[in-house]
């Protein structure tokens, strides 16, 4: 069984900095999966910042969806697994369920996604190694003004909620800071 650490705060604020010092502190391989999608020139410049700030001997898998059945299916090598971001395989497959923004198709969308976060969890529990995963806390801010906002802001608040709770260690980023809010310790209830 994997040990997951999930780490979650606000845009900016540190989430992916703090996942890559935990994983470069473990001293072990490390698989490093990119959700994000190169669609425009701005994401790009941001896929390449990344791969510029991560150490060249870690593994990189791209993957905008199906994590966790890949991983299933040919298992890493590598000992840590960062996932950066819950957020973009979120809004990933949310788009790919919604072709429309304006009238999403919430069922489609539901049901991806919680097939995505299922599969996703059994790997964790089934591929022994440290996991890192990264989401944003989209839940305090403004209500989207359109469906599909609203439907990505619902299913990411869900998915964070499954994560959270099978996760080992729960760190919330605040202004580049690490919070510890949660552990959980066999045998005993979320602390």
């Amino acid at each position: 069984m994997g040990k997951l650490t999930f780490i979650i705060g606000g845009a900016r604020s540190g989430k992916s900095d703090h996942a890559e010092r935990l994983a470069e502190r473990e001293r072990r391989p490390v698989l490093y999966i990119a959700a994000a999608q190169p669609l425009d020139d701005e994401m790009r410049h941001r896929i390449a910042a990344h791969w510029q700030r991560r150490p060249i001997e870690w593994e990189t898998l791209e993957l905008p969806s199906d994590i966790g059945r890949h991983l299933l299916s040919q298992p890493p090598r590598a000992e840590v697994v960062v996932l950066d971001c819950l957020t973009l395989l979120v809004s990933n497959k949310v788009l790919q369920a919604a072709p429309d923004p304006d009238q999403p198709d919430e069922g489609t969308a539901r049901a991806m996604v919680e097939q995505e976060v299922e599969t996703l969890l059994k790997a964790v529990n089934e591929i022994p190694a440290r996991w890192l995963v990264v989401s944003n806390e989209v839940g305090q801010g403004i209500v989207p003004a359109y469906p599909m906002g609203r439907l990505f802001r619902d299913l990411l608040g869900w998915a964070n909620k499954q994560l959270a709770q099978k996760a080992h260690d729960v760190v919330w980023m605040v202004a580049g800071i690490p919070v510890p809010i949660g552990q959980h310790r066999e045998g005993s209830e979320r602390v």
